[in-house]
């Protein structure tokens, strides 16, 4: 495992790392489930379903339009990878939700580029139709 300490290259004058930001203190912990590249993965502090994770970006950036090429193919590459751990080791799960809010009126409460891997399971709610369209009450069914 690389050390993830380390700073890592941040353009246009942002910091790669915020000693204030929960998500980057992570970096100083031994917490990590998963890490490619510029990524890391956790299991979420507060799991919507068992096997939610988050993949956050090692250095400090607001969200996934901060971030760069790279940084976005490295998260897609963690996530990937956690869906097939996951599915290995769960065979319940048939399906997963991929989440990210940007900004505090689409619901961002930690201001640190980050996703949610959240694995579902046949029957954990009485209608899934519409997914991650009920972020807005009343806007699933379409």
């Amino acid at each position: 495992m690389t050390d993830v300490r380390s700073e890592t290259r941040a353009p246009y004058g942002t910091p790669a790392f915020d000693k204030e930001c929960v998500f980057c203190q992570l970096r100083q912990q031994d917490r990590f489930v998963a890490e490619y590249g510029q990524m890391f993965a956790v299991l979420d502090k507060f799991p919507v379903t068992k096997g939610h994770h988050l993949v956050i970006s090692k250095r400090h950036v607001l969200d996934w339009f901060s971030l760069s090429f790279e940084e976005r193919r490295d998260a897609d590459s963690l996530l990937s990878e956690l869906k097939r751990q996951i599915l290995q080791d769960d065979p319940t799960v048939t399906g997963f939700n991929i989440g990210t809010n940007c900004g505090a009126s689409a619901g961002q409460t930690v201001m640190h580029a980050h996703f949610h891997l959240i694995p579902r399971r046949e029957g954990d709610v009485p209608d899934p139709r519409g997914g991650v369209r009920g972020c807005i009450p009343g806007k699933m069914d379409y």
